[in-house]
């Protein structure tokens, strides 16, 4: 899939902003016991799954906003987090909320990182269900000289995202023929849109009944 930026210069995939705060010192916090946890690892000769560090790091940002973060409709939270360290204190955010913190996690550490969206029926076993959108992330990786996508939305029955740099393993690999679409921009903030009707809700139930729909194109 080809990848189209939309940020005037790489280095806004690095930048803080409103929702992608990881100067905040609780994100910071995390991404340094992250780091540290490798440094351990490699201390006690414990065999990293990846030899790039970035890579390594970037794998277990994942697993932690992935596992240790619940997405708010599977586990029936009422709070809705939208900046990355609103889902760090609360430890819930929708899928929004997580990628923003992942986001944060990957950018504290240097590595570049983005947000791409996906279109999605609303029920998957209704091809004439809504179309909704479903946010995610892109991580450049130096090493591999490329942007790879990852979905830290938190795994459940029928869900099985997983870390990877050789192939895809999404949450939702879309459907063409329902009309489902992998969207190729990949912007530095929060889409417009996409905020915009999200923060027309105050808990994340009403936020899940009432989905963004659209992207506005820019941030």
């Amino acid at each position: 899939m080809e990848f189209f930026t939309k940020a005037e210069n790489f280095e806004e995939y690095l930048e803080v902003s409103e929702y992608i705060n990881h100067n905040n010192i609780k994100v910071m916090i995390v991404a340094n016991y992250l780091m540290e946890t490798i440094f351990k690892d490699m201390n006690e000769g414990k065999e990293m799954e990846y030899l790039d560090p970035e890579i390594e790091y970037a794998s277990r940002a994942f697993r932690f906003v992935r596992d240790e973060i619940s997405h708010s409709n599977d586990a029936g939270r009422k709070e809705l987090c939208l900046t990355a360290t609103e889902v760090l204190d609360k430890r819930t955010g929708l899928c929004f909320g997580k990628s923003h913190l992942l986001c944060a996690l990957l950018r504290a550490s240097g590595i570049p990182a983005g947000l791409c969206y996906q279109y999605l029926r609303l029920d998957e076993n209704d091809d004439e269900s809504p179309l909704i959108l479903h946010g995610l992330n892109a991580v450049y990786f130096e090493s591999l000289g490329r942007w790879v996508r990852l979905d830290a939305r938190g795994n459940k029955e029928g869900v099985d995202a997983q870390f990877s740099v050789e192939e895809e393993k999404l949450a939702f690999p879309v459907r063409p023929g329902l009309g489902e679409t992998d969207l190729p921009f990949i912007f530095p903030r929060p889409d417009i849109g996409v905020i915009t009707q999200l923060k027309k809700y105050n808990n994340a139930k009403d936020a899940m009944a009432n989905l963004p729909t659209k992207i506005a194109g820019n941030c």
